[in-house]
Formats: structure tokens, C-alpha cells, sequence
């Protein structure tokens, strides 16, 4: 140190040459870093954050949103020329994630949201150290303007009516109006929470439905029967199916009583989405169009068994629906 200046050594500390080193062993290069009595010295190649490291927790963080294992995460990381990683450091490294996955669940809904599909796949999470089977409910909304989008998320130990009912009021408390139609499966306490909560019509995933139905059915007869079933589903309007539904279930109550009394029963449930207008009707009849977003999701967290993040990482938040198909505009009208 020259005669002119004020500060003065006092001794050195050791650093490491990234931010990920302490974190991902053989990233980082040990250096000796001068300490001053007074004012402080740090390199400014040291800071954290800087762009190699950036690209290479980028490139982490997507794999393990994208699904990929812990496992084959180490494998990347390895490939990239470093010693590996382990599954508590991807956590720290992906820590982040949980702020914005919690921000985009918890932002407000905005607008008016005609149509609701709700379904509940159940996943394997980490809870107290042991591995057990809870109910993911993924909520999808589409908008008066055609617009698709995950609206909610909820993870719970059943699917109790008080669980149904608790995760339609966070929806309501963050804007969610407008709600006229909800599709789902006959999940238990989903029918009384929809009336309580939302007071919009319950549709019966049809489906989901057909597949009960044809359990009272000898196998050799189920082709037949769906059939009958499925004439109903293509009358014009709700008074024409509903008079077919009645037709085909006297039709069939004597040889399967059964399977008449649940028709019966779950007339109204099944063809609610008939009051509704036509070029709607394709995407109300069922929970398909959450199928697709239920094995992804399904995919995801078995790549990360019991990692507790079950299928919280979604795919994207919107997609929009042409307004002839989901019918925003005409329903807006």
C-alpha cells in the first residue's frame, strides 16, 4: 500500500469466486480477498449474481420446474463441468420459485368469469417426513372475452365439503364474479360449496358420468346402451334432451334398474350445460379441457416424488379461446 493512502491491511478473507459455491461444491474458486481497517475492497467480478452464474441457476430452476428429477438435475449439473448438486441445494437454489408461484396464485381476478372447471387429481407430497396422497384442486376460468386461465390452486388432505367451500371463498375474496356454470366430478361437498359460495349451476362432468353409469352394465352391453345414452346429448335444446333422457332411462329400467335410478337421480346434474348456448356446449359437457393441464401436472411431481411441491409449478397461466368456441363475446352479449 503506497505512503498516501489512509487505509491499511488488516489481514484477508477468503472467498469463493461465485455465489452458487458454497451451494454447488467445485463451482467456485477459493480467493484471498484484502481487509481494511477502514473502507472496505471487493472485486467487482466477485459480486453475486453475475452472469455465468445467472444462466447456470436458470438453467436449474428450469429443469426442476419442468419436472425434471433431482436426480437427472445432478446429471446436468455434472455435464456442465461441476462436481454435482444435491436435492437441498436445488430447494435453496429454487427457493424463489415458491415467492412468484405464491404471488401468481394470490394475484387479484379481475373481470367477469362466466365458466369454471374444477377438478382434483390427488398427488403423493412430503408432509412431516412421511409421504402422503392429498387433493391438488386446480380451478381454470374462462372469461367473458374468451380468455382461459388458471384462476386457482389448492393442495388439502380431502375433498370435504369445508375444503371445496374455503378454496371457492379465496377465489371470491380475490374478484372471481360472474360465475354462471361450474364443471367438475362428483367430488364430495363440491355440489353444496358451489351452491353456498357461488350460487351458479353445478354441470356433472359427462364423462366421468357415462363411465359410472356403464358399471351397472354388463361389458358385452355397454356400446349399445352409451349409445342410447348419447341420444340425448344430441338434441338441439335442453327440453328435447331432457325428454330423450327420460325416454332411453324407462327404456332401460327393466333390465337395469340401477342404472335408471342413477339416471334419475342425475338427470338435471348431467345435462345442465344444455340451457347454455350452443357453440359453448362442446367445452361444458366435461372436465376434459383440464385433462391435459391434470397430467402435466401428474407428470411433474412423480419426476420429484414427495419433493412437497406437488403440482403447485403450473404451465402457463392463460390461453386464449376464440370467442365462437367458448363464446365470450355472444355470452357477453
Amino acid at each position: 500500500m503506497s505512503a498516501g493512502t489512509s487505509a491499511a491491511l488488516n489481514g484477508s478473507i477468503t472467498v469463493m469466486a461465485t455465489a452458487t459455491g458454497p451451494l454447488i461444491p467445485g463451482s467456485g474458486l477459493s480467493l484471498r480477498i484484502p481487509k481494511l481497517r477502514q473502507g472496505s475492497y471487493f472485486p467487482p467480478f466477485l459480486e453475486p449474481r453475475k452472469t455465468t452464474e445467472k444462466a447456470l441457476v436458470s438453467v436449474i430452476q428450469a429443469a426442476w420446474i419442468g419436472g425434471v428429477s433431482t436426480r437427472r438435475v445432478d446429471e446436468l449439473v455434472q455435464a456442465m463441468g461441476l462436481s454435482g448438486i444435491s436435492k437441498s441445494q436445488v430447494s435453496k437454489l429454487c427457493k424463489d420459485i415458491d415467492e412468484r408461484v405464491n404471488a401468481f396464485l394470490e394475484r387479484p381476478i379481475e373481470g367477469e368469469w362466466r365458466y369454471l372447471w374444477l377438478d382434483a387429481p390427488y398427488l403423493k407430497v412430503r408432509e412431516g417426513g412421511r409421504i402422503v396422497s392429498v387433493a391438488a384442486i386446480i380451478a381454470v376460468a374462462v372469461s367473458t372475452d374468451g380468455r382461459r386461465e388458471i384462476v386457482g390452486l389448492g393442495i388439502g388432505p380431502s375433498e370435504a365439503e369445508p375444503f371445496w367451500s374455503a378454496f371457492l371463498k379465496g377465489l371470491v375474496k380475490r374478484g372471481l364474479s360472474g360465475v354462471k356454470l361450474v364443471i367438475s366430478d362428483a367430488h364430495e361437498g363440491l355440489r353444496t360449496a358451489i351452491t353456498r359460495v357461488l350460487g351458479a349451476t353445478w354441470q356433472r362432468c359427462r364423462v366421468h358420468w357415462m363411465r359410472n353409469a356403464l358399471a351397472y352394465v354388463p361389458k358385452g352391453q355397454h356400446t349399445m346402451v352409451a349409445a342410447a345414452i348419447r341420444q340425448a346429448f344430441l338434441q338441439p335444446d335442453a327440453e328435447a334432451a331432457h325428454q330423450i333422457w327420460r325416454q332411453v332411462a324407462d327404456q332401460l329400467r327393466q333390465r337395469w334398474p340401477k342404472l335408471a335410478a342413477l339416471m334419475d337421480d342425475s338427470e338435471h346434474d348431467v345435462l345442465a350445460y344444455m340451457a347454455f348456448p350452443f357453440q359453448h356446449r362442446t367445452k361444458l359437457h366435461s372436465t376434459n379441457p383440464l385433462e391435459r393441464l391434470n397430467k402435466e401436472v401428474k407428470r411433474r411431481a412423480s419426476a420429484c416424488p414427495g419433493a412437497g411441491r406437488g403440482g403447485r409449478h403450473l404451465p402457463e397461466r392463460g390461453q386464449h379461446y376464440p370467442a365462437d368456441r367458448c363464446g365470450a363475446a355472444r355470452a357477453k352479449r
